[in-house]
């Protein structure tokens, strides 16, 4: 049993680092290019001295620490990166580790009667009610946003772009529609596009009842990248 189970657990270790690289990837695309994306990661219920929740690292905060030191060397001002995590559950993992961080800021939608049932404090944390729907969402996200622009300067956006809080979801609990997503994800970039905040994202967490669904969802969210990643290009010109 240990010679068939190793090479699973080998895998899986294998695929978890993988998706920590290509959040780092995807970060440092996004500083040169202004929009950028992993299609797996997202892996927030990560601690610095554990796994939790499906998750073994945490892409995010790698790539946050990584991408401050990378300009930190480049001898530039201090980078601030904000986590804007709009997976159905709490951030736990990223909220703990960047307690008391001032160069981090970690927002969070979720849930608030969903996993984790324990939940750590974010800068900001919003909780909803199970049934939430598109009005009440796109209201709650936009004094998040608020929220966020009133207490922090960031050089970085890292969004987790979780498709888990559409109707569909086996563990989402929340009631957003199609249209509900993607004015979500539109409003995420826009925020960013409007400041001239390079964003890198991140797919994170999605359990729909049919696997089409989050499929759907996730190439949703990759169209609105892509529109955002075009203004950038063009700017450049």
């Amino acid at each position: 049993m240990r010679e068939i189970g190793f090479p699973w657990s080998e895998a899986m270790a294998d695929r978890a680092r993988r998706s920590v690289g290509a959040t780092v990837a995807a970060c440092r695309a996004a500083l040169r290019e202004g929009v950028a994306a992993n299609i797996a990661g997202g892996t927030h219920h990560s601690y610095t001295d554990r796994g939790g929740g499906f998750c073994v690292f945490n892409d995010a905060a790698v790539a946050a620490r990584l991408m401050q030191a990378e300009q930190a060397r480049a001898s530039r001002k201090p980078l601030q990166v904000a986590i804007i995590d709009l997976d159905v559950h709490q951030g736990n993992g990223t909220a703990s580790i960047f307690r008391k961080d001032e160069s981090v800021f970690t927002l969070s939608l979720h849930g608030q009667k969903n996993f984790p049932f324990r939940k750590e404090a974010s800068d900001l944390d919003v909780p909803l009610p199970d049934g939430c729907r598109d009005d009440e969402y796109l209201q709650a996200l936009e004094g998040a946003l608020t929220g966020l622009e009133g207490r922090f300067e960031p050089g970085l956006v890292i969004y987790l772009a979780g498709s888990d809080p559409h109707e569909g979801d086996r563990l989402g609990r929340l009631k957003l529609t199609w249209d509900g997503l993607e004015a979500r994800d539109r409003r995420v970039f826009d925020w960013a596009w409007q400041r001239r905040i390079p964003l890198a994202f991140a797919m994170a967490g999605g359990y729909g009842v049919r696997i089409e669904d989050t499929v759907q969802a996730q190439v949703n969210t990759f169209g609105v990248g892509a529109q955002y990643w075009r203004r950038w290009q063009n700017q450049a010109r």
